[in-house]
C-alpha cells in the first residue's frame, strides 16, 4: 500500500529527487513502526514508543483509506480505457486524470480518518433482550454487559479506558463479561490501568476469556492485569451465578504457544445443567458443529466488525458470524461485538466501538 501510495503520489506531482527520497524514508519508517515500538518499550523509553506508536499507527489507518478509494478510480480509469479501446471511442470526457485520481483519495482519507479518530472514541451502547423461561423471577431481568477487545495499551490508555467503565457503570449490569483482547500485544507500562476497571463493581462479579492479543502479550502478564482489573478468568471451566451458567473457553492462540487451559468445548458444555441458561463466552465468532444446542447464547467479539471500511470486507469473508445478533439452530443465540477498542490504529470507519446490554427476560414478561 505505500508502494501504491508512491507511485500514485509521484505521478500527480512530479516529485523532485529530494522529495522522492524523503517520501521513501518517511515510509519505509512508518512501515517498520510496530517492530520500532517493541524495541523502544523494551528498552523503557516509554514516550517515545507511544509517540511513534501513534504516528505510525494513524499512518496505517490513513493509509487503508487512501488505498481503499484510489483503487476503486483506478478502477474506474482502467474500465474506461477498456471500453474505449473497445469500441475506439473517444471517452476523454470521462477519463480522470492522474493528479484527481491521488487527490481525491487524499482528501477523503484525510476527512474519513478525522471523523474515524473521533468516532474511536464514541462508545455506543448496543441492547439486546432475550426472552427465556430459564432465568429464575428472582433475577428477572438479568442485565449482562459484555465488552471485547478493548486492547489496553499504547493507545487505549486512562481517558479512553475510564470512558468505557463508565458506559458500563452507567447501564447498571447484574454481570459484566469480558470477551477476549482485553489487554493489546504491548503491555510493558499499564500500571493504574486496571484499577479502573477494577472500580465497576456488578452484584454477580465479573468473567473473562483469554483472547488472541493475551497471548502476543506475555499470558501471565496478561492474566494478572485481568484478576487486577477484578475479572475471574473462566479457562475451559464454569460458573453458576444468578441462576445461569457462564462457561468460558481459551482463544484457539493458546494452542500454538502450548499454553491452551482446561476441557474442550463439546466436553464443558456437556457438563451444563440444561435447565439454566447456559452462557458460552468465546473469543472468536466461530460456533463449533457440536456445541449448538449445548448452550443457549454464545457472546464473542474478535472481528472489530473491520473497525475500518471496507476492510470489514475481508474479515467478514473469514468470519461469516461478523457482528451482531445471529440466531441459530436448537435455539441457540449468538452475539458478536464490535469491540470497546481499537486496534492498531486509533479509528474506527464505520464500525463504531460498543458496550453491549443483554437482558434477559423471563418469558411472559
Amino acid at each position: 500500500m505505500n508502494l501504491y501510495a508512491f507511485l500514485k503520489a509521484q505521478a500527480a506531482l512530479s516529485l523532485s529527487t529530494f522529495l522522492k527520497t524523503s517520501l521513501i524514508v518517511f515510509m519505509a519508517v512508518m512501515t517498520s513502526a510496530p517492530v520500532m515500538v517493541r524495541y523502544l518499550e523494551r528498552y523503557d523509553m516509554e514516550f517515545l514508543a507511544r509517540t511513534v506508536s501513534y504516528i505510525g499507527y494513524i499512518w496505517m489507518g490513513g493509509l487503508i483509506l487512501f488505498f481503499s478509494m484510489a483503487l476503486c478510480l483506478d478502477s474506474y480509469r482502467a474500465l474506461v480505457y477498456l471500453i474505449s479501446r473497445a469500441g475506439r471511442a473517444d471517452m476523454s470526457a470521462l477519463t480522470l486524470t492522474a493528479g484527481t485520481s491521488f487527490y481525491v483519495p487524499l482528501i477523503f482519507a484525510f476527512i474519513a480518518g478525522t471523523y474515524g479518530f473521533f468516532e474511536a472514541g464514541n462508545i455506543r451502547v448496543e441492547e439486546l433482550t432475550i426472552k427465556t423461561s430459564k432465568i429464575p423471577q428472582e433475577n428477572n431481568p438479568l442485565r449482562i454487559v459484555q465488552i471485547s477487545d478493548v486492547h489496553v495499551g499504547l493507545i487505549v490508555r486512562g481517558e479512553r479506558l475510564k470512558r468505557i467503565a463508565e458506559r458500563v457503570k452507567g447501564v447498571s449490569p447484574d454481570i459484566v463479561v469480558s470477551t477476549g483482547d482485553l489487554v493489546d500485544g504491548q503491555i510493558n507500562k499499564i500500571e493504574g490501568l486496571a484499577e479502573i476497571l477494577s472500580e465497576i463493581k456488578p452484584r454477580f462479579g465479573k468473567y473473562a476469556v483469554t483472547g488472541n492479543h493475551e497471548y502476543y502479550a506475555g499470558l501471565d502478564q496478561a492474566l494478572d492485569f485481568t484478576r487486577k482489573a477484578g475479572f475471574a478468568l473462566l479457562r475451559g471451566e464454569a460458573v453458576r451465578v444468578a441462576g445461569v451458567s457462564i462457561a468460558g473457553v481459551d482463544d484457539a492462540t493458546g494452542k500454538q504457544y502450548g499454553r491452551f487451559n482446561g476441557a474442550s468445548e463439546k466436553e464443558l458444555l456437556s457438563g451444563l445443567d440444561p435447565v439454566q441458561f447456559r452462557i458460552l463466552l468465546k473469543h472468536r465468532p466461530r460456533v463449533n458443529d457440536l456445541a449448538p444446542g449445548l448452550f443457549d447464547l454464545q457472546l464473542s467479539g474478535h472481528t472489530h466488525r473491520g473497525q475500518i471500511f471496507p476492510f470489514s470486507l475481508i474479515t467478514k469473508r473469514y468470519f461469516p458470524n461478523h457482528s451482531g445478533y445471529i440466531r441459530l439452530p436448537d435455539a441457540s443465540h449468538l452475539y458478536v461485538s464490535r469491540g470497546s477498542g481499537t486496534w492498531g490504529p486509533p479509528i474506527r470507519f464505520l464500525s463504531p466501538p460498543e458496550v453491549t446490554v443483554i437482558s434477559l427476560v423471563h418469558e411472559g414478561e
